[in-house]
């Protein structure tokens, strides 16, 4: 049986004239998961988004969000919470002063918010003007802000914006917590490397279109390694280079090193063809691709 779903979208498009911000997006997002959503800018990020909270509505196509469609997001967006662009609040009120006009504005419970600024680890500075605050400290109120309606759903966009990398941790920690809880994530962000530790799923945009969805893991184990090789004799670095492109690699010799994009068994056979050719490798690594290296590879050329 298949897990519930926080977000299921099929065939969703966006046009605005001749353009088309979205082209037949498909994909699905399992409750309690976090899921990186990634692109370039201009890829089609915010216009997802924002068709996915109610702001706009599609061209064709459909989505739902915990269950309901994204054509009815009154009936799903009091169970969503948001941090889009940022958060604002008033600099001379106190943390808890803030969430508190929020909740009255929103119609949610005050009751709950001290839990809130403990769960992001604000407990002790609730009581302290907003413009006392650091940059994560704020992020953090933000995201705190974006639970006041005890939400299913976080969307947050770029939420380490401009955090230093303490900051950046904190943030880290305390959506993995959320998610933990049972809070599904949709966070996007430029951080792939943050978004390589952190997400479970991962969504990959490019000019409007979906070109990778599902697990973060998957995306990643379907990438060649980078196998390094170097020889004892830096005089055999040539020879090296030429065995493995007589194995069917493309290689090529960087700086001291013979490098080639290849199967992990490649190592194997290559190792042997060297060692039978006379030549002594002192290092043989094998390294996968980072998140950012493949995100790189598919969206850029």
């Amino acid at each position: 049986m298949s897990s519930p779903l926080a977000l299921d979208v099929a065939d969703l498009s966006k046009k605005y004239g001749d353009r088309m911000a979205l082209s037949h997006a498909n994909f699905e997002v399992p409750m309690g998961s976090i899921c990186g959503f990634v692109g370039p800018n201009g890829s089609g990020k915010t216009t997802t988004i924002r068709m996915l909270l109610g702001l706009i509505t599609p061209s064709t196509g459909s989505g739902h969000v915990l269950g309901e469609s994204i054509t009815q997001p009154e009936k799903y967006l009091p169970k969503v919470g948001a941090m889009i662009e940022g958060p604002a609040f008033y600099p001379a009120l106190t943390g808890k002063q803030n969430l508190a006009v929020l909740a009255k504005l929103g119609g949610f419970s005050t009751d709950q918010i001290q839990k809130l600024l403990e769960l992001v680890d604000l407990g002790d500075r609730g009581d302290s003007k907003f413009k006392t605050y650091s940059l994560g400290m704020k992020q953090r109120l933000g995201i705190a802000a974006a639970l006041l309606p005890n939400p299913k759903l976080l969307v947050l966009d770029e939420p380490t914006n401009g955090l230093d990398p303490a900051g950046i941790h904190e943030v880290r920690t305390l959506l993995r917590k959320l998610a933990d809880n049972g809070t599904t994530v949709f966070v996007s962000s430029h951080l792939l490397s943050e978004i390589e530790m952190i997400s479970d799923y991962l969504v990959m945009l490019r000019q409007g279109k979906v070109i990778f969805s599902g697990k973060t893991s998957d995306l990643l184990a379907a990438q060649k390694p980078l196998i390094l090789a170097k020889p004892e004799n830096q005089n055999d670095l040539g020879k090296l280079n030429q065995i493995a492109q007589g194995l069917g690699i493309d290689s090529k010799i960087k700086e001291d090193l013979v490098e080639a994009s290849a199967d992990a068994n490649f190592a194997a056979k290559l190792n042997k063809a060297a060692f039978d050719a006379g030549i002594t490798l002192t290092s043989l690594t094998s390294i996968r691709p980072t998140l950012e290296e493949t995100f790189f590879e598919m969206t850029v050329n």
